[in-house]
């Protein structure tokens, strides 16, 4: 149902369809396959759905004080292509792995918790985890402070078992960085197994509401933001459905 994979499915049905009496069908279904691409393309599309999403949760407010722990969402490393070559290959979403190493610095006595394993629907050795650690302690984190989970396959296991891995205390004040589009249903995710974090956003898709509306000359721009809009939809969906958050939409949390 990912945008990409639709439009695709859609227009190898049109031309079957126009080799068929469906011909005019066929016709018709082409013309709206390829409107449906421009858009999601080159029109605002991408921005009105994922603005939702990345101005949901606001910059972390540092004075609050210290936090005890960060904790960093993995969705950076291809685990595949770093397997096969035998290094860490980051693919996208770099700011999760720099703002770690920033707040590292800024707050020396947080313990530092990196979770990711395999999201692959086949298991292999490759774990996500394994390979951040080296980035992280090239970025200068000390590899005695880093803590790793990496059995953890989805967002959801990501809160359960990091829990379980740091057994927080009553009054600790743990930061969860991620992707800003992701938070809102990182944090939905964490609350519902029972984590109190507090949000720290990193690696923006636009710049703000004066881009709401603006259209690009780059499709593959427009595209990617769509398809990344679509499918954190479809998983905020999902794991309301599944009981794994509380709420469609989770927000910051009332005073």
């Amino acid at each position: 149902m990912l945008p990409i994979n639709l439009l695709v499915e859609l227009g190898i049905v049109a031309v079957v369809l126009m080799a068929t009496r469906f011909a005019a069908f066929g016709r018709r279904l082409a013309i709206t396959t390829l409107v449906l691409l421009a858009l999601a393309a080159f029109s605002p599309l991408g921005n009105l759905l994922i603005y939702p999403l990345e101005s949901r949760f606001p910059a972390w407010d540092a004075s609050r004080g210290a936090p005890d722990g960060i904790i960093v969402l993995g969705g950076s490393v291809d685990t595949d292509l770093s397997a096969a070559h035998r290094t860490p290959v980051v693919a996208h979403a770099a700011d999760r792995l720099f703002a770690p190493a920033e707040l590292a610095r800024r707050y020396p006595n947080a313990r530092i918790v990196f979770t990711g394993g395999s999201a692959n629907l086949v298991s292999n050795e490759a774990r996500e985890a394994d390979y951040s650690a080296p980035i992280l302690e090239n970025l200068g984190i000390a590899k005695d402070r880093l803590i790793l989970e990496r059995s953890s396959r989805n967002t959801w296991e990501n809160a359960i078992f990091t829990k379980q891995l740091v057994s927080p205390k009553p009054g600790e004040r743990w930061l969860l960085v991620t992707s800003a589009y992701h938070m809102p249903r990182s944090m939905g995710i964490f609350r519902k197994a029972g984590f109190d974090v507090e949000a720290y956003p990193v690696d923006w898709r636009m710049g703000g509401r004066e881009d709401l509306f603006s259209f690009t000359n780059m499709g593959a721009d427009g595209l990617g933001r769509t398809e990344v809009a679509v499918r954190e939809w479809i998983g905020l969906t999902a794991y309301r459905l599944m009981g794994r958050t509380a709420e469609l939409l989770p927000g910051p949390a009332k005073d």
